[in-house]
């Protein structure tokens, strides 16, 4: 069974150097893939089409299918984007981000909080801005 955080944080603490952490602990840790491995991953997965996915999310047409070829990589709005119109929800989007190396989704900041109310509430990239918007957060770019 996996370590907590916390738990893994309690070991690196106590352990004696370094080497000895990362042999107790390597299977722990989680495994970055290349996003668009996970995003490619994902279209098969759910059996979306590029192009819907694309339409949805508000991205410049060529520079999605860049990320989506592995040629970009996007900052984690565009990552959000992405995940909002591939309708995923809290705990995909936040797997995705984790494995892909960005930062997950943080409820105790205002913006990451709007964020995460638009995925629970299947909400599109066009509404979750107008919310950024009206609450005076940068939208989703």
């Amino acid at each position: 069974m996996k370590k907590t955080t916390c738990e893994l944080l309690d070991i690196l603490k106590k352990a004696p150097n370094i080497e000895s952490y990362m042999d107790t602990s390597s299977d722990d840790f989680i495994k970055k893939i290349p996003l668009a491995d996970y995003l490619n991953t994902l279209i098969i997965e759910k059996e979306f089409k590029k192009s819907t996915i694309i339409n949805h999310s508000g991205l410049d047409r060529s520079y999605a299918y860049q990320i989506f070829d592995g040629l970009r990589t996007p900052n984690r709005d565009k990552v959000l984007s992405l995940c909002l119109s591939m309708n995923l929800n809290i705990k995909e989007t936040q797997q995705l981000l984790k494995h892909t190396g960005y930062t997950p989704l943080y409820a105790k900041f205002k913006r990451d909080s709007i964020i995460l109310f638009g995925l629970e509430h299947a909400l599109s990239v066009i509404e979750i801005n107008e919310l950024l918007y009206e609450m005076k957060e940068e939208i989703l770019n």
